[in-house]
């Protein structure tokens, strides 16, 4: 039988994530975001599935724009997959249950200070999603090109890092690479 780590509960809307709350369902919409009634139809399919949580891509702008409507017609708690943008983060805060940031692609530490900041003033946590395939150059250096387990543990505690030395603690983490096997070893 698996042992589960004693984590903290955190909740991303009204749904409860660790501690001692049962595993939740997250799946991600493929709609342009900025379509409106194609991601909220997509979202309410998802629901009727037995979705708990859904995540949507905020790719530009406009996608950051859209999640206020896309908030008000639908009932599951959303978060924002944030790309290679701050700024979006800061538009999405105002509406979503949850930013989700890749630090490889966010930028410097100031602009992740910014999110944090209004991640503390609407209360969301920040999920810090790291990915094999877009890690830091720096790290991916120090690992000799390679995008190891062992790379993508050292990319989340660095920006695990920033964000507590920011005296943030509404911290979910999601590491993943291609193959099951080194998603296992990273966590």
């Amino acid at each position: 039988m698996i042992q589960r780590a004693a984590t903290k509960k955190i909740y991303v809307g009204d749904v409860a994530v660790g501690g001692d709350a049962p595993i939740s369902v997250q799946s991600m919409t493929f709609s342009d975001t900025a379509d409106v009634e194609a991601t909220v139809d997509q979202i309410n399919r998802l629901h009727f599935a037995g979705c708990d949580i859904v995540r949507v891509a905020v790719p530009d702008m406009s996608a950051a724009k859209a999640l206020e409507h896309i908030k008000k017609n639908i009932s599951l708690p959303l978060v924002a997959d944030i790309h290679f943008n701050y700024k979006y983060a800061l538009i999405a805060a105002k509406s979503v249950d949850c930013i989700r940031i890749n630090p490889g692609n966010i930028g410097s530490e100031e602009k992740a200070k910014k999110v944090i900041k209004m991640a503390v003033k609407k209360d969301i946590p920040i999920r810090i999603g790291v990915n094999a395939g877009s890690l830091e150059k720096e790290i991916l250096d120090q690992y000799n090109g390679k995008a190891t387990a062992e790379a993508m543990v050292e990319s989340a505690l660095k920006h695990i890092n920033i964000l507590e030395k920011n005296n943030f603690e509404k911290i979910l983490k999601s590491l993943k690479a291609s193959d099951i096997e080194r998603t296992v070893e990273a966590y």
